[in-house]
């Protein structure tokens, strides 16, 4: 059975990431000798060449990219071992890390985790904004707990359940020809000029494939970052937006003089699911939280 230090793992880390052995023992405050030793030491253990050197320095072989990979999750576990178990000292209950997507962040999640944390004030729960491809990537890194995202990306070997929906609508100024309408076709829109939110890549290129399929070109005027800047452009009359309805809340579609239209394609209703490494592997603290957003959905 291997025996493999977190010093060792460490520094090859390190050396990995800096391409040289001068650069990763100068970044660990050790003698570049030591880490050679130590690299030498491993390989001789594992039995297979873990890096590639030459003049220009090193690189990892597939086998040594195999155990950065490992190495890193490892590395990354020990540090949240350590954080959590300092909480803990200190007298919180559980420490949960969440990954979710902009559109739950404003839709839902801030009232969820407030309600949440007024009934578990020492429960610590933090939260991360990412798109939903970074959000599996970080749940398979181990970089989080749970994740909420959309059903519409892969998700490997991840445990998946069902959360929450939402609807696309065009959102337009309340003197828009379009504004009275109960619902509209997709087509409708394509008469005006758009505007798309940066993080909502995946659902840009879709409405363009099927702008593109009815023999129509979707008018992109400019991308934003926040749904803020999206109210902004869109009560200039500069652009309309499909965006989803239950985002715009009552406050800011009076604030901006700005009303929804649903859609009326199936593919407007779009799907969240919260996902996670193992479900039965959960932290208490984060099998409550999860509980909790199911229970609210």
């Amino acid at each position: 059975m291997w025996q493999i230090d977190q010093v060792t793992l460490r520094l090859f880390i390190a050396v990995c990431e800096e391409g040289t052995i001068a650069r990763a023992a100068e970044r660990e405050f050790i003698a570049p000798s030591a880490v050679s030793k130590r690299l030498a030491d491993l390989e001789a253990l594992v039995d297979v060449a873990l890096l590639s050197r030459s003049q220009r320095g090193v690189r990892a072989t597939a086998a040594g990219e195999a155990l950065l990979r490992h190495a890193r999750l490892i590395m990354r576990g020990h540090e949240r071992l350590q954080a959590e178990l300092s909480e803990y000292a200190a007298g919180a209950r559980g420490h949960v890390r969440v990954l979710a997507n902009v559109s739950s962040m404003v839709e839902f999640l801030p009232e969820a985790l407030s309600v949440f944390l007024k009934a578990n004030p020492q429960i610590r729960v933090d939260v991360e904004e990412r798109v939903s491809t970074e959000i599996v990537r970080g749940l398979e890194e181990g970089v989080a707990d749970l994740g909420i995202c959309r059903d519409s990306v892969p998700m490997g070997n991840l445990d998946v359940l069902r959360y929450r929906s939402d609807h696309l609508a065009l959102l337009v100024p309340r003197d828009h020809p379009l504004a009275g309408e109960a619902a509209i076709g997709f087509e409708q829109s394509l008469a005006f000029d758009h505007l798309g939110l940066a993080s909502n890549a995946s659902m840009n290129a879709l409405m363009q494939r099927i702008a593109a399929e009815k023999g129509h070109e979707l008018n992109y005027r400019t991308y934003v970052s926040t749904f803020d800047a999206a109210y902004r452009f869109i009560q200039a009359g500069l652009a309309v937006a499909i965006l989803p309805r239950e985002a715009l809340s009552r406050h800011a579609a009076d604030e901006y003089g700005i009303t929804a239209v649903p859609l009326s394609e199936a593919w407007a209703e779009r799907r969240f699911v919260i996902c996670m490494r193992d479900r039965k592997a959960l932290t208490l603290a984060a099998s409550n939280l999860l509980d909790h957003l199911l229970r609210l959905a």
